[in-house]
């Protein structure tokens, strides 16, 4: 975090001195203002596609890597998995329902279930902590 606040930090900072520098230069003559904002344009696209890369670099868990022990640790059955994964994908209780062949309410229960075995409130809050467990 503290990284992150020194980079763009850095950045601002930067950005000013070129605005300065460039306020100067064009007062005192030496450039003219379209070279002055092609120039900041270009600093602005760099910068962007440097932020963009290093957002997109971020080091994700490869595919296929579920904790099958936290899993069992946190005691969930494997239809409960299903439902959970069920939920991942965006679908609602109807849904899972008519996915799995089974009633309404016994989804309900299951959903119940994963919601106090993830200890979560709702059901993007159950996924995102599968996901952060590696359950998902």
């Amino acid at each position: 975090m503290k990284k992150t606040i020194l980079v763009f930090a850095s950045l601002i900072l930067a950005l000013l001195v070129l605005f300065q520098l460039s306020s100067y230069s064009i007062i005192s003559g030496d450039m003219t203002t379209e070279w002055a904002v092609a120039i900041i344009a270009i600093v602005f696209f760099v910068i962007g596609i440097y932020i963009n890369k290093r957002s997109l670099a971020k080091k994700t868990k490869p595919l296929g890597e579920i904790d099958h022990q936290k899993i069992k640790q946190l005691e969930i059955t494997s239809r409960e998995y299903e439902v959970l994964t069920a939920i991942a994908s965006g679908l609602s209780n109807k849904e899972i329902a008519a996915k799995l062949f089974l009633s309404e309410s016994t989804i309900k229960t299951h959903v119940s279930s994963l919601l106090l075995k993830l200890d979560a409130k709702r059901r993007t809050q159950a996924v995102q902590k599968a996901k952060e467990l590696y359950i998902l």
